[in-house]
């Protein structure tokens, strides 16, 4: 057993929009995030993972998320699960997501795309 507390997760900014806090436990296999997300996400573009599935539950808020060929609103309570190499971005007044990636994310395998 591994065990995070909140006063050691890991703070981050992926941009002015998208601040997140990572719960890493150092395993390959399965990681965790919590994102807040209060506008578009990226800025322009799509990201993506090229590697990892990503499975995502909304603690709070609500929003769209984009995809190239589809658009799915999403609030709290729901849950998404979006594959490795779909394009997608976020449109939200405010959202607090988790984030689980398995494998487990690293940052060589995200990108932001057009």
């Amino acid at each position: 057993m591994k065990v995070i507390k909140n006063k050691d997760a890991a703070k981050g900014t992926n941009s002015d929009n998208c601040k997140t806090l990572e719960y890493s436990f150092q395993d390959q296999n399965i990681d965790l995030g919590i994102a807040t997300i209060t506008s578009r996400y990226p800025d322009a573009g799509y990201c993506m993972n090229t590697v990892s599935k990503e499975l995502i539950y909304v603690l709070d808020g609500n929003g769209k998320l984009y995809f190239e060929n589809e658009v799915v609103e999403y609030e709290k309570g729901d849950a998404i699960l979006i594959d490795s190499n779909e394009k997608y971005y976020w449109d939200t007044a405010y959202c607090v997501v988790s984030m689980s990636c398995t494998p487990a994310w690293s940052k060589d395998q995200y990108k932001i795309v057009s």
